[in-house]
């Protein structure tokens, strides 16, 4: 009797964990969305009545996380071949969907002595007469921002010459913290950071080319064990008051890119 009854109460424990994680369920998202996607899920609990919880860090990270099984429920990448390769795995339900495209800035703080300048000239010029000892990017291992970052230092010809002065953010999100709080006297991040109410008055910023680097096509997807509330916050963020908060913060939407 008891082992029936152990059976029985295991089994209602586990239905209401599922039945729990379906109702609130966990956001993997890429950093550079911290702030716009904070504004898209409290608009979401305001129309739905449902709620979500966001963790938000390196694209390249959660790719290798729920690679291994990590429960969550719907992926926000930063660049989509990381979506891609989780659905020739077999971990998504589908190939997911772009849903914007990325910028990436050079940040100066305040008091600073270098420049806002996205020619990159500046940043060239401070090396040659050492007015720069740290500047910050993402780690190009795992963060798509940082790769780009590193693209945009390789087109302007100084990625050898900075890379020792180089200070490494786990993610995007570090890297423009580390670049606003004086750890780094500047650094190359998410227009979507730089534009945010946190991070726009501790310095000035200015767009580096498109054209320098390779687009920061960021696409999501529903894993398979997605469940009815990220079901619902899937189709909400490609609704036009989710969209309209993401243009705020920068991105650029896929059909404005084409």
């Amino acid at each position: 009797m008891w082992k029936w009854l152990f059976v029985l109460f295991f089994c209602f424990f586990l239905q209401s964990a599922t039945s729990y994680a379906d109702d609130i369920p966990v956001i993997a998202a890429a950093s550079d969305l911290q702030f716009a996607l904070e504004e898209v899920a409290i608009l979401f609990q305001q129309q739905t009545g449902k709620n979500i919880k966001i963790a938000f860090g390196s694209s390249g990270n959660f790719r290798h996380q729920i690679s291994h099984g990590a429960p969550f429920q719907m992926y926000m990448s930063a660049d989509e071949e990381y979506v891609l390769a989780l659905y020739r795995e077999g971990h998504t339900l589908d190939e997911g969907t772009l849903y914007a495209i990325g910028r990436i800035v050079i940040f100066i703080p305040h008091g600073s002595p270098l420049k806002p300048d996205g020619s990159l000239e500046d940043l060239e010029m401070a090396l040659n007469d050492n007015r720069i000892k740290r500047f910050a990017i993402a780690n190009p291992d795992h963060a798509p921002y940082g790769h780009r970052a590193e693209e945009a230092l390789r087109h302007a010809g100084i990625w050898d010459r900075i890379r020792s002065r180089l200070v490494l953010g786990e993610n995007v999100s570090q890297a423009a913290q580390f670049a606003a709080s004086g750890s780094a006297q500047g650094g190359i991040i998410a227009y979507s950071l730089a534009l945010s109410p946190n991070m726009a008055p501790l310095g000035d910023y200015d767009l580096i080319p498109a054209e320098w680097h390779n687009p920061l096509r960021q696409r999501m997807v529903l894993l398979k064990n997605a469940g009815p509330t990220a079901h619902a916050f899937y189709n909400f963020v490609q609704s036009p008051p989710a969209r309209k908060i993401l243009e705020q913060y920068g991105f650029a939407l896929p059909e404005e890119y084409n």
